[in-house]
């Protein structure tokens, strides 16, 4: 039986993986991020599970290599704050000594290297999830108008520009203007941010266009757009009317149940 090793932060992306790798006959080996994830929402689908602070990367190589697991993956939100709060072993303080910068970007590619060096190759982060990654075209009964377009059209640029800049990857649009972009906070954060700023003035009868992208060098081994429930929520309550996102390099999770919620609220959703 082949093995899979998942390093698990919050959401349901990383259950997801599991549940689709075991029907595949894969033996599941789970790292939960403490705080991040729980060990009982895999204990229906891993051999064994274990739970460890974010740094302790000498810790999941060790939980790795005595289940001999040779391949992983990454999956599920961590939040970028938590850099702040690093509690690093002393492998992960020998790697973030050599860095040049603390982005995700860098500290990820940086451990993804150390596992290699013990014989673990990172995989894509959409692994068994191919079914939850959308094609071109449009997914909802609702299509964007003329004026929503225009804005999809600008979110494209700003978002694109941002992705390439290592900032965020998501824009929100409002009648032409530049109205939030993601920091730190992260996508569902930063759609409530900005219906919280179009509700303060005079326009606020206008409604909001999300725009996500993938960056222009993405590593889907840790770097892949996601897209869920959460997100539509978000939406609803920002007034946000139209969602686009980047097809074939951005994973929906329970893509039909987000489309129903998109449609039951005349939300657009397009793939580009």
């Amino acid at each position: 039986m082949s093995k899979l090793g998942i390093i698990a932060g919050e959401g349901k992306f990383p259950i997801l993986i599991a549940k689709e790798a075991k029907t595949k006959g894969e033996e599941i080996f789970v790292i939960c991020v403490k705080d991040n994830a729980k060990e009982e929402d895999f204990k229906p689908y891993a051999a064994k599970t274990t739970t460890l602070k974010i740094g302790k990367l000498g810790a999941a190589l060790k939980f790795f290599k005595e289940n001999e697991v040779q391949k992983a993956v990454m999956a599920g939100r961590v939040e970028h704050f938590n850099i702040f709060n690093l509690a690093a072993d002393l492998r992960a303080t020998k790697i973030l000594a050599s860095l040049r910068d603390f982005r995700a970007k860098s500290i990820l590619e940086a451990a993804i290297n150390e596992f290699k060096k013990e014989g673990i190759e990172f995989q894509s982060s959409s692994l068994f999830l191919e079914k939850f990654v959308p094609q071109k075209g449009i997914l909802t009964k609702r299509k964007p108008t003329a004026e929503e377009e225009k804005d999809i059209e600008l979110g494209k640029n700003i978002s694109t520009t941002l992705a390439t800049l290592d900032v965020g990857l998501t824009s929100v649009i409002c009648d032409k203007t530049v109205v939030a972009v993601e920091g730190m906070e992260g996508t569902d954060n930063c759609i409530l941010r900005a219906g919280e700023i179009v509700a303060k003035n005079p326009g606020k009868n206008k409604f909001l266009t999300v725009v996500k992208v993938a960056r222009p060098q993405q590593d889907d081994r840790y770097d892949l757009p996601i897209i869920g429930k959460g997100t539509i929520k978000s939406m609803i309550e920002a007034r946000a009317k139209v969602l686009a996102v980047e097809a074939s390099k951005t994973i929906i999770l329970d893509i039909e149940e987000v489309c129903a919620l998109a449609d039951k609220n005349d939300i657009a959703i397009i793939a580009f």
